[in-house]
């Protein structure tokens, strides 16, 4: 069974969260949705739980951090293509979302960019070449 990643992120309004993520290309899983989460599954292996601060603070006793105001995580989403990274950006802006908060990276045979959902919660999305970027210049050195 390949590893799964699930990744919990506190919002202030559900139905308009799950809307949001919803219109970048998720699909809610009502099997694991309720009043107090939606289940967004964004592939066999990639799951985000939306969760109410009522619900999200059962599983941890620290404060929720205001997205909006401070660094909590930052999350990238791989994409089939460039034109794709470009897509979920304009999908996440137009959907209530804050594009490319953080610089655009294109190195040719890697091109990235970022939105904000309403909470405030940091993605990037990324297109890389694979067989490229193996005889490129660590992305880290250009």
């Amino acid at each position: 069974m390949p590893k799964m990643i699930f990744v919990n992120l506190p919002v202030t309004d559900l139905t308009r969260a799950t809307a949001f993520y919803e219109a970048i290309g998720a699909d809610k899983n009502p099997q694991f949705s309720d009043d107090t989460a939606s289940c967004m599954v964004f592939s066999e292996t990639i799951y985000v739980m939306l969760l109410t601060h009522d619900k999200f603070r059962q599983f941890t006793p620290k404060t929720i951090a205001d997205a909006k105001t401070s660094s909590e995580v930052l999350i990238c989403l791989s994409a089939d293509s460039r034109n794709d990274v470009d897509d979920i950006v304009g999908k996440a802006t137009a959907s209530g979302g804050k594009a490319d908060p953080g610089p655009k990276q294109d190195f040719g045979f890697m091109y990235g960019r970022s939105f904000e959902d309403p909470d405030g919660h940091f993605w990037e999305v990324m297109w890389m070449d694979v067989a490229a970027a193996t005889t490129q210049p660590a992305a880290a050195d250009a």
